[in-house]
């Protein structure tokens, strides 16, 4: 199965608001990473953010690891380089159970810094996600135990960005969204996904978790996914709401698909 590698491929898969699940599904070897990557981009991307890569010692060996797997010359930044995806690698550490982030090379995130994460376990790495530590904690962590070499898995999530910005931090949203209205969201709001892979290196035993971003102005998707996204953001405003900005872009939203004719407030 492939997620695909557009927004508008990824959106159909994305979960909207509610409880929050990882939505995993098995990818064969030739679905892992974007087979068109832009280069330039993503050098240019490293020039710009140099602290996009962090590697504590105990992360050199896999990532090493990871550089054969992906037949790249160089180190952790050489292999982000050469892909589409930023790279993170988990290990447990001994006598631990829990997985640490010991290396990234990240150049596009959404709203985080590498260097604020790296060495922390997993449920304090997603601390500002509201629920994660009730509703998912235990259900990555057991997953991530499981997985075994070979096997690969994807996820998609989406945002509401103000910005058609690779490398997105959030702001403050009042502000962030106070250009956007109903009659100019279509231009002025960008969707944004991140297609998430997971799966363990043989020799080490490291998890990599990838993310490819991607992004599309609202206008440009299909109506059925503009009346998904307005209903997962009336949804997200009980929950992860805040976190996302989404009480100051969600009646933008919704004034848009209106004057679109799009019906919205039916089940996705």
């Amino acid at each position: 199965m492939s997620l695909g590698f557009s927004v508008a491929e990824l959106l159909p898969r994305a979960r909207g608001g509610g409880v929050l699940k990882m939505g995993l599904c098995a990818l064969e070897e030739g679905a892992w990473l974007d087979p068109a990557p832009d280069r330039a981009a993503r050098r240019s991307g490293f020039t710009a953010f140099p602290e996009g890569v962090q590697v504590l010692p105990e992360g050199v060996a896999a990532a090493g690891e990871l550089a054969k797997v992906l037949g790249v010359e160089g180190d952790l930044r050489g292999c982000a380089e050469h892909h589409w995806e930023d790279f993170c690698l988990l290990t447990r550490r001994d006598g631990e159970e829990v997985y640490r982030l010991v290396a990234a090379a990240v150049i596009f995130p959404s709203d985080w810094r590498p260097a604020d994460k790296l060495g922390l376990p997993l449920t304090a790495i997603h601390a500002p996600i509201h629920g994660y530590a009730e509703q998912l904690a235990s259900g990555v962590d057991n997953f991530m135990a499981q997985l075994t070499p070979g096997r690969i898995f994807g996820r998609c999530n989406w945002f509401i960005t103000p910005t058609d910005a690779w490398r997105w931090v959030a702001g403050r949203p009042k502000q962030a969204f106070a250009h956007v209205t109903p009659t100019n969201a279509g231009e002025t709001l960008f969707v944004r996904c991140e297609r998430q892979t997971l799966r363990r290196l043989p020799m080490t035993g490291a998890i990599v978790f990838t993310i490819g971003v991607y992004l599309s102005p609202l206008g440009r998707l299909p109506a059925p996914q503009i009346a998904m996204l307005a209903n997962g953001v009336t949804r997200l405003l009980s929950g992860e709401g805040g976190r996302r900005g989404a009480p100051a872009y969600a009646a933008a939203l919704e004034g848009f698909a209106r004057t679109r004719g799009i019906a919205i407030g039916q089940p996705q």
